[in-house]
C-alpha cells in the first residue's frame, strides 16, 4: 500500500524551537533554584511541559503547584519566540511539506507543545493550509513516550496505521511511534542531543532523503 499520511512532530522536526525551549526551561529552573543537570534536561525532550514539571516536583519534592512552573516556562518561551533573531524552520522542511502536499499525502501535526505554541508557529510560517489537523499533547491524558498522540493522529487521518509514517527527533517520540506500531523516521536534529534512534525504521539528516518519491517505495513492499 502507498504512503497515505505523515504524522509530524514539531519541535526539532518542523521548527528549530529546541534552543528556545532550553533557554526558557533553564531560566525557569534558575527562578525556582532547581539544580537540573544537562543529562536530566535531555531526558525531558519530547515530553509536554506539564509532564516535565510534574517530574520536577516529584524529583525535588517541591510544594509548588506544577501549573506555576508551566506558566513561568511558557512566559520565558514566548519572550524568546518573539525576540530570537535567528528563529526559523528546520532547513528543507517546508519543501518536504509541499512535496507531500503535492502528492496527496495527508499531514497531521502531533506535538507535545501547547496548542497556543503550535498556533504561533503555524501562523508565523504559514503552515495551516498544508495540514489536515493539529494535536497538542498538552491536551491529552498521556505524554510521549506513551503512544496516545500518534494513535489519535493516525485515527484523525482516516488511514490505517500501516499506511502512516511518523517523523520524530526525540527518544520519547520515537518510543511513542514504536509503541503505536507506526513506521518511524528519526531526524537527527542538530539541537536534539543524546537522543536514541534504535527503534526508528529510518534515520536521516536531510529531508530530501524522505521525499514522497522515495518514502512511498517503502510502503509499496
Amino acid at each position: 500500500m502507498p504512503l497515505k499520511a505523515v504524522l509530524f512532530d514539531m519541535d526539532g522536526v518542523i521548527v528549530d524551537t529546541e534552543p528556545l525551549h532550553k533557554k526558557a526551561y533553564f531560566e525557569m529552573f534558575q527562578h525556582y533554584k532547581l539544580p537540573v543537570t544537562e543529562d536530566m534536561f535531555n531526558a525531558f525532550t519530547g515530553k509536554t511541559t506539564l509532564s516535565v514539571c510534574n517530574e520536577l516536583i516529584r524529583f525535588f519534592n517541591l510544594s509548588i503547584n506544577a501549573q506555576k512552573l508551566v506558566e513561568k516556562k511558557r512566559e520565558r518561551f514566548k519572550f524568546h519566540f518573539d525576540h530570537a533573531p535567528d528563529f526559523d524552520l528546520i532547513p528543507g522542511v517546508k519543501d518536504l511539506i509541499k512535496n507531500y502536499h503535492q502528492n496527496g499525502v495527508k499531514m497531521i501535526l502531533a506535538s507535545s507543545a501547547s496548542m497556543k505554541t503550535i498556533d504561533w508557529v503555524f501562523e508565523k510560517f504559514k503552515l495551516t493550509e498544508y495540514f489536515m489537523d493539529k494535536i497538542s499533547g498538552a491536551e491529552l491524558a498521556q505524554s510521549k513516550p506513551h503512544p496516545e498522540i500518534f494513535e489519535l493522529a493516525a485515527s484523525l487521518s482516516g488511514e490505517e496505521k500501516r499506511d502512516c509514517m511518523v517523523i520524530e527527533d526525540s527518544t520519547n517520540g520515537i518510543q511513542a511511534a514504536h509503541s503505536a506500531g507506526i513506521f518511524c523516521v528519526a531526524y537527527k536534529s542538530p539541537n536534539s542531543h543524546n537522543q536514541h534512534y534504535a527503534l526508528a525504521q529510518k534515520i536521516i539528516g536531510d529531508y530530501r532523503e524522505i521525499y514522497w518519491e522515495t518514502s512511498n517505495e517503502w510502503f509499496g513492499l
